[in-house]
């Protein structure tokens, strides 16, 4: 990585970016770090070749981008790379930095196409049974492992709530969601069950203090993302299950389950708050996979099941 300053002009156009952002509200600390890591790799690379970024060009930025490919940087990294820094750039042209995009007409790297994983029912069957009911920490838990599961939300969405968004008389919740947008989430009654023993035997345990919270730590404070992926973590050793179990991988489950059990993909895609189909698709492709591999096992039964007829038929010895 290139050690050099970021380019001093743009490096001031830069802060003043950054500060944009999150004066806007609808970006994440955890974003705005990538941006700030994206953007400083590339200024600081401009300064290290020489290159002025405020007179970029096609070819320059291609160069560049040929230098993370020479760096083994994975096509995924550098199309998010390169999304980051072309909107660095439409913010120069909207303050007149420049009189053009420079970027504009820059291809994006192709992603190779990654189908999400999903658990088995059964594994998440096991899951869910495994927070303990006679801790108030175990009915937190165990609550918001439906939430996860049962009705598809971030694990920033879950810690998120205020105990005032939930409305369990029809099973739904109000989150904020990507770019700050509102959703209504819906959920069965599962986790309706585990919030009303939760609010009612674990929370009141758990409040030390005047908080809006739903989720809270042992200090009675907001439960944070991280807590959250320990516990999972946690939970799924001990139930036994062989798999890196992480949040976002209950959220991946619940929309291939959703669309296995026949959900039309709109009405995923708004229970996922998606802004676009296309990125509900990728849950119909992991959908017919499994369909494909359950049909091939049956067939393989089948053939099984078939030749030892067979060899029963013709006395052949197995």
């Amino acid at each position: 990585m290139p050690t050099a300053a970021p380019h001093k002009t743009a490096g001031a156009f830069f802060e003043a970016y950054l500060r944009e952002l999150r004066a806007m509200g609808n970006r994440s600390e955890y974003t705005i770090r990538n941006y700030r890591g994206d953007i400083g790799h590339f200024l600081a690379w401009c300064d290290e070749q020489s290159f002025d970024p405020l007179g970029m060009t096609r070819a320059t930025f291609r160069a560049y981008l040929g230098t993370l490919r020479e760096r083994s940087i994975v096509a995924a990294s550098i199309t998010r790379r390169t999304s980051t820094i072309h909107g660095f750039y439409r913010y120069l042209l909207r303050e007149g930095v420049t009189g053009k995009d420079l970027l504009y007409g820059i291809a994006l790297p192709k992603r190779p196409q990654r189908l999400p994983k999903v658990m088995d029912p059964a594994l998440i069957d096991a899951l869910l049974a495994t927070p303990p009911s006679s801790t108030p920490q175990g009915l937190r838990d165990r609550a918001i492992l439906e939430l996860l599961y049962g009705g598809g939300l971030r694990v920033s969405e879950v810690v998120g709530l205020d105990a005032g968004q939930l409305n369990l008389d029809y099973g739904e919740a109000m989150v904020r969601g990507k770019g700050a947008k509102e959703r209504v989430v819906v959920f069965g009654v599962p986790a309706i069950r585990a919030l009303e023993n939760y609010l009612y035997s674990g929370r009141p345990a758990l409040a030390t203090g005047a908080t809006g919270a739903l989720f809270l730590n042992r200090l009675g404070t907001r439960l944070t993302v991280r807590s959250v992926q320990t516990m999972i973590k946690r939970y799924a050793t001990l139930a036994g299950i062989p798999t890196d179990v992480h949040p976002h991988l209950l959220r991946h489950s619940f929309a291939t389950h959703m669309l296995d059990g026949g959900a039309d993909l709109r009405v995923v895609q708004d229970l996922l708050g998606h802004s676009s189909a296309t990125t509900t698709q990728i849950y119909t492709h992991v959908s017919q996979a499994r369909q494909a591999e359950v049909s091939a096992a049956a067939w393989e039964k089948i053939a099984e099941q078939a030749l030892d007829g067979q060899r029963r038929k013709r006395k052949i010895p197995v």
